[in-house]
């Protein structure tokens, strides 16, 4: 009775767990497809894609649980991490486009918001979810690639101890025997002094990895391996690409929201009579109305924000230790491409691949906002 009591007088609370509770309903529903989508923009399924629909295939004729597709091959990796910021991140985003719209129509003698306004508001709304949300899905991220790794091929390269420096710069790596052994073969023409040059090799930070590069980003994933290798500065890496997507996606989800609105608004107001003379006076539209124009307008912010998704997500993709980063920054490395590019944090190699994914991406935004709107009347309704 006391949880009862608490929820009817506490409008705060009410709001908050149906907001809660339909954005982890929304980001679940469609989860398998941010997996996917993920996945193909950063270019870890060439083949494993090809796999995945055969097992979907044999999975659909065989067997009437569909759910067992996607847990078996890992397509929810990550989803706590993803819930875990979309909720403060998607209540930052409401939050202040309610906010700004209040202060838009201070003054005036009716609720009505300009599409313009809406925009501006969806732009400064998507720029503060960004920030929020950010390190969250580069834990996600790292947790989906972890997908591309199955199936596992049959010949496991043999391991060996990894040596304590590596430990230390490089949380949870394991060296590969095979490639030191070749490394050393390279080598072993080379006059050298040293008595032991394979465990000379393996304490220099430049190849310790085996190959001089840094370590694949399936091998980084969690907090702890992510701070350890590349800093806390990595948990912001995309914030560019992510500023310019979420700004966008902001701007076009409200904007075109709050066009349909004014539109069904009109409609309602013409059979009334007398004539409201206001947006109060007509009432709201329908819960359906609502979640239909959402997820509209969801699919239509997906598509004009796609490019950036795609450049935030192969930022993402790569690994750099601290002690590149920190040559990188001594050195005053300068990224390549256009003014435009650096500013954005788009990659000029990477500008064949910016469209990757972009029917998975609007088909999953259009849903998710049906499906988190419609949650969120739908849980008000019952909690009322």
């Amino acid at each position: 009775m006391a949880i009862d009591e608490l929820l009817r007088n506490s409008g705060f609370l009410m709001h908050f767990a149906a907001g809660a509770g339909s954005v982890t309903f929304s980001t679940a529903l469609t989860y398998p497809l941010d997996t996917l989508k993920t996945l193909i923009q950063a270019g870890f399924v060439s083949v494993q894609l090809n796999r995945l629909v055969d097992r979907l295939v044999q999975v659909l004729s065989s067997n009437w649980i569909f759910i067992k597709f996607w847990v078996e091959f890992g397509l929810y990796r990550g989803f706590g991490w993803l819930a875990l910021g979309r909720i403060p991140s998607v209540g930052v985003r409401f939050g202040t486009y309610e906010l700004l719209t209040a202060f838009y129509k201070d003054g005036r003698e009716d609720n009505h918001v300009f599409v313009s306004e809406a925009l501006l508001a969806g732009f400064a709304a998507g720029a503060l979810e960004s920030i929020v949300n950010t390190p969250f899905e580069l834990f996600k991220f790292r947790s989906q690639v972890a997908c591309a790794s199955w199936p596992t091929s049959r010949f496991v390269e043999a391991k060996m101890s990894t040596p304590s420096l590596v430990t230390k710069l490089l949380h949870g790596y394991i060296a590969q025997k095979g490639t030191w052994d070749q490394i050393t073969g390279l080598l072993s023409t080379l006059p050298t002094k040293h008595t032991n040059v394979t465990t000379a090799l393996q304490e220099y930070p430049w190849v310790m990895t085996g190959s001089g590069k840094p370590p694949s980003v399936r091998d980084i994933k969690g907090p702890l391996g992510v701070v350890s290798l590349e800093g806390w500065n990595a948990l912001w890496r995309g914030l560019r690409p992510g500023i310019f997507r979420d700004s966008i996606f902001g701007g076009f989800f409200f904007s075109t929201w709050q066009f349909f609105h004014i539109i069904m608004l009109d409609w309602k107001a013409v059979n009334m009579d007398p004539s409201p003379r206001s947006d109060d006076e007509v009432g709201p539209i329908s819960p359906l109305a609502a979640s239909l124009v959402a997820g509209f307008s969801g699919s239509i912010a997906a598509a004009a924000s796609h490019v950036f998704d795609t450049a935030r997500c192969r930022s993402q993709s790569i690994v750099i230790p601290k002690y590149i980063a920190m040559e990188r920054k001594l050195l005053k490395w300068k990224p390549l491409g256009s003014w435009f590019e650096r500013k954005a944090g788009i990659r000029p190699s990477d500008r064949a691949f910016l469209l990757r994914g972009l029917w998975l991406r609007v088909a999953r935004s259009g849903v998710s906002c049906f499906a988190m709107v419609g949650g969120y009347y739908l849980i008000i309704q019952h909690l009322l």
